[in-house]
């Protein structure tokens, strides 16, 4: 059941009349070529996906869209013998996306853990709100080096490169904001 849900899913996708063939001096349109071609190159796209993953349910999901993105480009196919490396090729883009995208999730996911036992850990909602706006009340430079060094947490040759300075001027920035940080919260708590 889950290949005619591909296949009609690529039925949907693909173009009328697009050449669907791989033989060079076969050319062949319609539902016939596209099983074909299913038939063809799918347990090879199935077993390299699966070898790049090692999830048979997500090698499936990634030989299904590579399939689903073919379908539209066979037309423009100058080599119908290529289909099969570059099929390859977009299975292999798909699987890195993937995993990119699982890195980029968990990187999120780990910030916002780290976010939360920081605001668990004991500042009270005045005093971050008091925080906040001292940190609004700092000149333009030195509130972006605080929030690219403690809320962003970006490297500090990053920053520098951001701000559009050296790395010593950016290290100045953080120490000077810091000090009239302290400065406004002083302030503000001897009221």
């Amino acid at each position: 059941m889950p290949r005619m849900l591909l296949l009609e899913h690529l039925f949907l996708r693909m173009r009328r009349g697009a050449v669907i063939s791989t033989d060079a001096e076969r050319v062949e349109t319609g539902r016939e070529g596209l099983v074909e071609l299913y038939q063809r190159h799918g347990p090879d796209a199935l077993r390299l996906a699966y070898l790049l993953t090692g999830d048979r349910a997500l090698a499936e999901d990634l030989v299904q869209e590579a399939f689903a993105r073919m379908v539209g480009r066979l037309a423009h196919l100058r080599d119908r013998a290529s289909f099969g490396p570059y099929l390859r090729r977009t299975v292999v883009n798909l699987s890195r996306m993937h995993f990119r995208r699982i890195r980029v999730e968990r990187a999120y996911l780990r910030s916002e853990e780290q976010r939360i036992s920081h605001d668990e850990a004991g500042l009270d909602s005045d005093l971050r709100e008091d925080l906040w706006k001292a940190v609004l009340r700092l000149p333009e430079r030195q509130r972006a080096a605080i929030v690219l060094h403690y809320y962003e947490q970006v490297s500090e040759q990053e920053a520098a490169e951001i701000l559009r300075c050296r790395a010593g001027t950016y290290r100045s920035l953080v120490s000077r904001g810091m000090r009239m940080l302290r400065g406004q919260m002083k302030g503000d708590t001897d009221e």
